[in-house]
């Protein structure tokens, strides 16, 4: 399996995401508010695809 990098571009986009705390290369670390819209979201009854789109983070571009 290879390995995945974000690039310049996708960095710069997920950098201005307000729920995310810190973004490298390699690695994204969300922040608490993240976390709990996240889980907020979820047992509202909706799916984590939909949660993460909401959140600005879709899922098929990353």
């Amino acid at each position: 399996m290879g390995k995945n990098y974000f690039t310049e571009r996708q960095l710069g986009e997920l950098e201005k995401n307000p729920y995310i705390q810190k973004v490298s290369d390699k690695s994204i670390t969300y922040g608490k508010a993240f976390k709990e819209k996240f889980i907020e979201e979820y047992q509202s009854g909706k799916s984590p695809r939909e949660i993460l789109a909401d959140m600005g983070l879709d899922t098929i571009r990353y």
